[in-house]
């Protein structure tokens, strides 16, 4: 009866139209309509439990503090939590920019949650990570070429996952990256990943338009390295190394961006690299620049005096 009450009632077709809204005109990428559609499901099937046909207005208040308490009862995490919060969130502000009337958005009250630790390598770690490659293979040499990407422009592994040969400009020394929405952003290519980008390429024998490739048993070249695969490589190399500290694809573009502030860059120019939409998230990485004199007058004048 649940099943049938989601599929014809109103509030199931106002979300399927906002997933489509999300999909073929909001320039979501794949991941977050298949997460919203997880997450507004969800709500409809518990909503679909106590009434049957609900409408966007049975979604009230004291119905989400009963939806809250369901999630939990699942085990959820506060931040996948508020992952589904969030999603209702958006949903409810696109129904009211269309005129319908919903319960504010703003009573929607997405659980705070720690503040994640954020994560870089000092110059000593980023160089024993990037000597941990074979480069007598060349599987060695696409990784070194990976690590060496990642750390000197600040991409995301998806993004690099998805570049493709002539997403390199070798004479202007930049990349294309085509973000979500078909917006470009022009990113410099330092002289040493680029060198090592040429030395991988120079290793391979196929034409194939991926830039990075498996190459364990057969291939064409066109067996495009996956976001796990490139993740597993440097957790490899972590290993190999011997560093202490977290080693991941973000690490390295966390590592990109503190080293951009503590050299002087300005925000603004930061945010454009890393391709952030909002500044605000790019503070995040001033918070920790900021501590680093203090960690530094701790370090060699916090001794109690002692020479």
């Amino acid at each position: 009866m649940a099943e049938a009450a989601q599929i014809q009632s109103v509030l199931s077709e106002s979300i399927d139209r906002y997933l489509d809204f999300l999909e073929f005109e909001g320039h979501f990428s794949p991941l977050t309509v298949r997460n919203y559609t997880l997450y507004l499901k969800r709500i409809l099937g518990f909503i679909s439990k106590k009434v049957q046909k609900p409408k966007i207005s049975d979604i009230s208040a004291s119905v989400i503090e009963d939806y809250k308490k369901d999630l939990a009862k699942m085990g959820l995490s506060t931040k996948t939590l508020g992952f589904h919060l969030i999603a209702l969130r958006s949903f409810l502000k696109w129904e009211r920019r269309k005129g319908v009337k919903t319960l504010n958005a703003e009573e929607v009250l997405v659980p705070k949650t720690a503040s994640s630790k954020m994560d870089f390598l000092s110059g000593e770690d980023v160089e024993k990570l990037m000597n941990a490659p074979d480069l007598k293979t060349v599987q060695g040499k696409r990784d070194k070429a990976i690590m060496e990407l990642l750390y000197s422009t600040g991409l995301r592994v998806s993004e690099l996952a998805n570049l493709d040969r002539d997403n390199i400009d070798f004479i202007k020394k930049e990349i294309i990256i085509v973000s979500t929405g078909k917006k470009q952003r022009f990113i410099f290519l330092s002289l040493r990943a680029l060198g090592w980008i040429e030395n991988y390429l120079k290793s391979r024998k196929d034409g194939g338009k991926p830039l990075f490739i498996h190459h364990k048993g057969s291939t064409n070249g066109n067996t495009r390295l996956t976001v796990r695969s490139i993740q597993r490589a440097i957790l490899k190399y972590k290993k190999k190394a011997a560093i202490k500290s977290e080693v991941t694809p973000k690490t390295l573009r966390s590592s990109f961006a503190v080293d951009l502030l503590m050299a002087g860059a300005d925000t603004r120019s930061v945010q454009k690299m890393l391709g952030h939409k909002n500044i605000s998230t790019t503070q995040i990485y001033t918070h920790v620049t900021n501590k680093q004199p203090r960690n530094i007058n701790e370090t060699f004048h916090g001794k109690g005096g002692k020479d």
